[in-house]
């Protein structure tokens, strides 16, 4: 992992219900725990709901009603493979919306939410990779070694 990382500015919004966020929570923290990156769940205990573990996905997350707002990070906005975890563990809670990167290099793509699925648009410019995961909305830790 490098140490400098590879800054994103993340923009955007996705339907989850705030009911969920809970459970998204819950999938959210196993999935970037499983994946090499910043967070340690033995030491977040800070995070306590998806505005909390936002900085994971090199983001700030605002709740309006049923949608979460995304916009830039107030950290340090760092991919990682547990910032790809972050989206990725949520589709199945996503009923709709569109989440935008800008990378440091001018790379730009995003993620696209229907009713629990997830598909991207774009080259990442993190790591090359046209898929999230595969593009799989549940998380498979042995794609990303």
């Amino acid at each position: 992992m490098s140490i400098v990382g590879y800054n994103v500015g993340p923009s955007g919004r996705l339907n989850v219900l705030e009911a969920d966020d809970d459970a998204a929570l819950a999938a959210v923290r196993a999935a970037c725990a499983e994946q090499k990156g910043w967070f340690d769940p033995d030491q977040s205990s800070r995070s306590q709901t998806l505005a909390d573990m936002a900085w994971v996905g090199a983001a700030s997350i605002t709740r309006d009603g049923d949608w979460i707002e995304f916009g830039p990070s107030n950290g340090d906005p760092k991919w990682s493979h547990q910032a790809t975890a972050f989206y990725v563990a949520m589709a199945p809670f996503v009923h709709s919306g569109v989440i935008h990167f800008d990378g440091e290099d001018g790379a730009q793509w995003s993620y696209t939410y229907a009713d629990g699925q997830i598909t991207q648009e774009g080259w990442n410019g993190w790591d090359g990779s046209i898929e999230p995961f595969g593009g799989r909305a549940e998380f498979a830790p042995e794609d990303y070694p």
